[in-house]
């Protein structure tokens, strides 16, 4: 089947461009139905591994496929509590679609067992698929394979009615069908037909079909024999783009349940939108429209609403703020005024003449210029930065202008410099337009992020300040050389941060405690925390190279010290030494021709420290301790050899 794009693009008018994907930043709610296959092959248990063999699959394809569904559904309930999420098993004995008012269930679908209906998850949804992935508990038999396999066109059909009825309105809807099997349908042509029809169908719906083949150590997965006329995909997609099918390999070392919850979290949409439509003027008379959104914002528990429990029933409360004068009166709307106070007085304002006081123009995004990206220091970023990606709802074309603007910047390792006002009202900034690679792309740093364009706020002169630095302290050559072996092997992979590896634990923890209340579980002793060093694979790496480095760093500070001793000796002996030759007398009597009982009457009337610095040392030489040191070194010295000696 012909992939599903726009069936009026002319290929020869795309050359030498790269389009860029909307479809993965859109505001949306979120519909997920999970389409199971339960087979023979799905419930076999793979062999028993070695006792020292740890990464090989204990788990069948099905409890791999069930966990992944129960991890997917974990972080919806809390995380995204409008999306909804459901699980139809295909090929089981049993059949059930929707249970009626009176009990029964009816389901027109053969072998298509209907396990969560498609609906914001709830407390009772999550238990019970819980006892079904951790506990096994399967009372209704719902996982026994059907002799005949299940017709894939009812499966399909199935979903299509599950969508139409439950999350018509929802902007992003996907169908995530997990099986082993390649070819349901090796002997009959007519079955395949009505597949692919089914399928269009669902495509027509706005439904995306995504598939999460699963293969075997005999046998390969081979998309191409059915469903290539299944799933929509760019036939001349390339190896690691969001196209591409990745298959799940079980039993041959490779997790499973870990390959899947990635396959699946690779397919999740971000919802993080800012503004829509925004007019971007890059010359005059030149505009298209962009949108923009934060990949990387700070989340933190939010409170959604108040709950009042006063009464014998939990309600929900709704906040109400009445604005009243000194005696408690009531005060409307139309008598509030806004002023300003100057000199002493009070300015009163109309409302529309305060709104234009806070008016520095309309909205939107104008190029000014462009710089060598050289030139963007590091510290200039004063507020997170916005991913913007075009929009052709008001200027047709915005995609391809957009695009070549995009490939210009990389080109020439350009910047562009541009005037920015998000919304009415909001305070206009300059911001430079840095343009981002492909994440595929080998020298992209941030593999994480989405390739476009991303508004990097810049300061205003007066939100520079003029710090005086002292130049920071050098250390030697050979502390650096041995700096370098510890660095180079604590680098994380690739040498660089992926923030999607470290979740807030604060906000996980938070999201657990909800988790277990929600669930009647017990409450966890103490929280995941991803950004708790490795001690173990720290010391193991690098504990010799610390060794080596504390020892050179002992030598070095110690060769430092005795240098600095032996300069404070001679500026000590220089601060002492007079600028004038003094002439002598005979009155002046030296310290060595004191006597024991002189010195002693000295120290006992505590007038040691009447005398030079020259006597006392004198004096010490006479008796043959170090005279090394100042005044009050040498008054200390000298006092305790007076108690030692005499």
């Amino acid at each position: 089947m012909a992939w599903g794009g726009d069936d009026d693009r002319h290929p020869e008018t795309d050359e030498g461009e790269e389009e860029l994907d909307e479809t993965d930043y859109k505001t949306q709610k979120d519909a997920v139905l999970f389409a199971i296959d339960v087979s023979a092959s799905m419930l076999q248990q793979p062999q028993q591994p070695p006792a020292s063999d740890k990464k090989t699959d204990a788990d069948s394809a099905i409890a791999a496929a069930l966990k992944c569904a129960y991890q997917f559904m974990q972080q919806r309930i809390i995380t995204q509590p409008k999306d909804m999420m459901g699980i139809l098993f295909f090929g089981t004995e049993k059949s059930k679609f929707r249970d009626e008012a009176g009990g029964r269930s009816v389901s027109g679908y053969p072998h298509c067992y209907l396990f969560t209906d498609l609906d914001v998850p709830a407390a009772e949804d999550v238990k019970r698929l819980k006892a079904l992935v951790e506990e096994g508990e399967d009372a209704d038999e719902v996982l026994v394979p059907s002799e005949e396999p299940a017709s894939m066109a009812n499966v399909l059909f199935c979903a299509n009615q599950v969508f139409t009825t439950n999350a018509a309105n929802f902007g992003s809807r996907r169908l995530f069908i997990i099986t082993d099997r390649d070819d349901p349908h090796s002997n009959d042509k007519n079955a395949k037909s009505s597949a692919a029809v089914r399928a269009k169908d669902l495509y027509d719906l706005g439904v995306v079909i995504e598939l999460f083949p699963i293969s075997h150590a005999e046998k390969s997965f081979d998309v191409s024999k059915f469903y290539d006329d299944i799933i929509y995909r760019d036939p001349a997609a390339e190896p690691g783009s969001p196209d591409e099918v990745k298959t799940s390999k079980a039993g041959d070392g490779f997790s499973l349940l870990n390959s899947l919850i990635s396959n699946v979290n690779s397919r999740q949409t971000p919802k993080r939108a800012y503004f829509s439509n925004l007019h971007f003027e890059l010359a005059p008379g030149v505009t298209i429209s962009v949108n923009g959104y934060i990949p990387l914002h700070r989340q933190v528990p939010a409170r959604t609403c108040w709950v009042w429990t006063g009464g014998e029933k939990a309600q929900l409360a709704q906040s109400e703020t009445i604005k009243v004068d000194s005696t408690t009166r009531t005060v409307n709307k139309s008598e509030v005024k806004k002023a300003y106070k100057f000199g002493g007085e009070y300015i009163y304002f109309k409302p529309e003449e305060a709104a234009s006081l806070r008016h520095l123009g309309d909205k939107g995004l104008r190029l000014i210029g462009s710089k060598p990206r050289s030139m963007l220091p590091m510290w200039a970023s004063v507020k997170k930065s916005t991913f913007i990606f075009p929009s052709e709802e008001h200027y047709v074309g915005s995609s391809r202008v957009f695009s070549a603007l995009w490939q210009k910047l990389l080109e020439s390792d350009k910047v562009g410099i541009a005037w920015f006002v998000a919304r009415v009202n909001a305070n206009p900034m300059m911001v430079a337009i840095i343009p981002s690679r492909n994440p595929d792309d080998e020298a992209s740093e941030t593999p994480y992020l989405p390739a476009g364009l991303w508004l990097y706020p810049l300061p205003f002169a007066d939100d520079v300040r003029n710090v005086d630095l002292s130049a920071p302290p050098r250390p030697a050559d050979e502390l650096t050389d041995k700096m370098r072996e510890i660095v180079q092997n604590l680098q994380l992979p690739k040498a660089m941060y992926n923030p999607l590896k470290y979740p807030n634990p604060s906000l996980q923890w938070h999201y657990r405690i909800l988790q277990a209340m929600a669930l009647e579980e017990d409450v966890p002793d103490k929280p995941d925390d991803a950004t708790i060093p490795k001690y173990r694979q720290i010391h193991k790496r690098v504990d010799g190279y610390l060794a080596e480095w504390k020892e050179v760093l002992a030598q070095k500070a110690q060769g430092l010290m005795e240098s600095r001793a032996v300069k404070r000796e001679l500026d000590e002996e220089d601060d002492e030494r007079p600028t004038k030759r003094a002439k002598p007398t005979t009155k002046a009597a030296t310290g060595s021709a004191m006597s024991n009982a002189e010195l002693k009457a000295a120290y006992e009337k505590d007038t040691l420290k009447k005398m030079t610095v020259v006597e006392l040392r004198d004096v010490l030489a006479s008796k043959g301790v170090s005279a090394i040191g100042k005044k009050a070194e040498l008054v200390e010295k000298l006092g305790q050899w007076i108690e030692e000696n005499v």
